[in-house]
């Protein structure tokens, strides 16, 4: 405030207002205290905006858990992290024992893991805080042994087997397959939990008579060095078709002859296995930009032909005990969204939260702010509609009374009218109603002079 000399008297009390708050009261015409009202909130709308604009950024690191060193899991993940880079995300891969530690490590909020490769069948853990992102391969369940050709599994009773580590999938599946043929732990055949590389040693000294094994566990090397040697040899489930019926999570994969070799033709014959597919297993937090961007470098990296795929097979919409998610299914559907399409992604990230968070914020805000001066525009109305219903239900009755009293009543009540709008206060803009109402009643007391007369 400041003080001057003027028409009102010395130093007259003039209010000063901030240029922004008189801007806004000469604008929408309205008081200091609806200004102050309205800037504050608009304000507090705008900072939540901005927060949320912040906070709604795709993080720029990811966490990725894959398998054993050198393990097609771990290479997989390597290649999903050299192509993510190159979109600006940075992917940290990290070793694991397989599908199941992967499932530990994606359900427990404390290991900060995003995504797992993971062996459909593996119980996933209770919950809901996981969701697929589609099936990404098939995975071969490959069964070595030494001695006489094996015909039918049963044909390992008695014997020693190496069925993979307590929890891992290759476990999983082996047991299942040597329970529908009667062969169960505690039985006469031994069951051995070593590790693929103790296992692929045992089998080429003759320590034990088998060993399944998968390449979420086995290196490349592991695996040729098995397919090469002459002691060993590879099963052909015969019966793959039957077995895939009764464990539903199995499908029947054929290796065709040569497929590892054409010059040493191995293996020398067309094998039939059995595997689950792969999937991509992520939390559900995850941001919807990297599960678009994580999907398409699994199609970069997966799309092609392969030993136990047809290019474009994978990835694909097929979800198991993990439900898709409504991400992924939008990908399958209608790929990656317009802007990521044609912007990089950063960019595209930017405009996309900018569309998401401000854009309703204009739309619900302006329309908001300006109603505001109609509302007042309609409180004063109102106000003034009132005195000039009151005045003309006055004018009626004083114009049908023939009653001195009830005359010298109605002038009285004419005067509080006028005291009532004189206290009145409005805004310069609706001044001339203000002043067209005194008009009005200064009228209606000059007819009611010349009536009373």
């Amino acid at each position: 405030m400041e003080r001057r000399d003027g028409p009102q008297g010395p130093n007259a009390i003039r209010r000063t207002y901030h240029l922004g708050l008189r801007t806004i009261m000469e604008l929408f015409d309205v008081g200091p205290a609806v200004a102050i009202t309205a800037l504050s909130a608009s304000a507090l709308v705008l900072i939540a905006a901005v927060v949320y604009f912040i906070k709604s950024a795709p993080p720029t690191t990811i966490t990725i858990s894959a398998g054993p060193e050198g393990s097609i899991f771990q290479r997989n993940a390597l290649k999903y992290a050299k192509i993510l880079e190159q979109r600006g995300v940075k992917a940290k891969v990290l070793t694991s024992k397989g599908s199941l530690e992967n499932l530990d490590r994606l359900a427990d909020p404390k290991a900060r893991v995003d995504i797992g490769l993971v062996q459909c069948g593996i119980p996933s853990p209770a919950g809901d805080r996981l969701v697929s992102l589609g099936s990404i391969s098939n995975q071969p369940l490959l069964l070595f042994y030494r001695g006489e050709p094996l015909e039918l599994l049963s044909g390992l009773a008695g014997k020693k087997v190496v069925v993979g580590p307590l929890g891992s999938g290759t476990r999983t599946f082996a047991e299942a397959l040597l329970s529908a043929n009667g062969i169960k732990e505690g039985g006469s055949t031994t069951l051995l939990d070593w590790e693929v590389e103790a296992a692929s040693k045992a089998l080429k000294d003759g320590s034990v008579d088998a060993a399944f094994v998968m390449s979420e566990s086995a290196s490349s090397d592991i695996l040729r060095s098995l397919l090469r040697s002459d002691d060993v040899h590879l099963f052909n489930f015969k019966q793959a078709e039957a077995y895939s019926r009764k464990i539903d999570y199995l499908s029947v994969l054929d290796l065709p002859e040569g497929a590892i070799d054409f010059g040493l033709d191995i293996p020398s014959h067309k094998v039939e296995l059995l595997g689950p597919m792969v999937e991509l297993i992520a939390t559900k937090d995850l941001h919807p930009a990297l599960v678009d961007l994580v999907l398409e470098a699994a199609t970069e990296v997966h799309n092609h032909p392969g030993v136990f795929q047809r290019r474009g097979e994978f990835p694909v919409a097929i979800e198991h005990a993990v439900p898709l998610s409504d991400e992924a299914s939008r990908y399958y559907k209608s790929g990656k969204s317009f802007l990521y399409r044609v912007l990089p992604f950063w960019l595209a990230s930017v405009v996309t939260r900018i569309i998401v968070v401000f854009v309703p914020v204009i739309v619900v805000l302006v329309p908001l702010l300006r109603s505001i001066p109609a509302f007042f525009r309609w409180t004063t109305r109102a106000r003034i509609r009132k005195r000039y219903h009151e005045l003309l239900t006055l004018e009626r009755r004083f114009l049908l009374e023939d009653d001195p009293a009830k005359k010298e009543h109605l002038r009285q009540e004419l005067d509080r009218i006028d005291e009532v709008v004189n206290r009145m206060s409005v805004r310069a803009a609706y001044a001339d109603q203000l002043y067209g109402l005194r008009l009005n009643i200064d009228y209606v007391r000059q007819l009611v002079a010349r009536k009373g007369a």
